[in-house]
């Protein structure tokens, strides 16, 4: 048995069947899929939990050896704060499509270049992106924003001002630069 990202306990014959189909269980609920997409368990929290290690997940990242679907998400990147409080997301598909949400503007979709795709999986893939800290490590900024990037199931929270060099490669290849922080 293993415990599940909402502290539930999951038999281990359903985690075995979902690793076999590619993905891991947090035994919780499937978040709503982007559209074009699959359900996506690594939804980033509007906000940081409490305890660091409250939202960690036993999960199995892909590894590189497996082919990535064509509506499988590469990245998500969620912008919360500010001084009007906002929320906005990106989802990038691993195909290069895009979908982009500003508070309760119609959703924008888009397409990367195949150039522009390979040079955001070469800044996620990039060792020094591995070596990011998952929590801001200064103290935050009053009214700033914090950056909430998940990829193959690993959430790195960033305040404004706390973008290490390899963060700030994955934010330069993302479309339009991630997602607005304005409303």
């Amino acid at each position: 048995m293993v415990r599940g990202v909402h502290g539930k306990w999951c038999g281990s014959l359903l985690l075995a069947a979902a690793l076999a189909v590619g993905g891991a269980s947090g035994c919780g609920p499937v978040v709503s899929p982007a559209p074009g997409g699959p359900p996506s368990e690594a939804t980033a929290p509007t906000a940081p939990p409490a305890d660091p290690s409250a939202g960690a997940a036993t999960t199995v990242p892909a590894t590189p050896s497996q082919d990535p679907q064509p509506g499988e998400v590469l990245v998500e990147v969620v912008v919360n704060g500010g001084l009007a409080g906002v929320r906005n997301q990106l989802v990038v598909h691993y195909d290069g499509t895009w979908t982009s949400r500003s508070g309760t503007k119609p959703p924008r979709t888009g397409r990367q270049t195949p150039a522009e795709a390979a040079e955001l999986r070469a800044a996620l893939e990039d060792p020094a992106y591995a070596r990011v800290p998952e929590r801001p490590t200064g103290s935050p900024i009053p009214d700033g924003f914090q950056y909430y990037v998940t990829y193959r199931h690993r959430l790195v929270v960033a305040g404004d001002g706390e973008r290490p060099a390899a963060l700030q490669r994955v934010f330069a290849a993302l479309p339009e630069g991630g997602p607005p922080t304005g409303r």
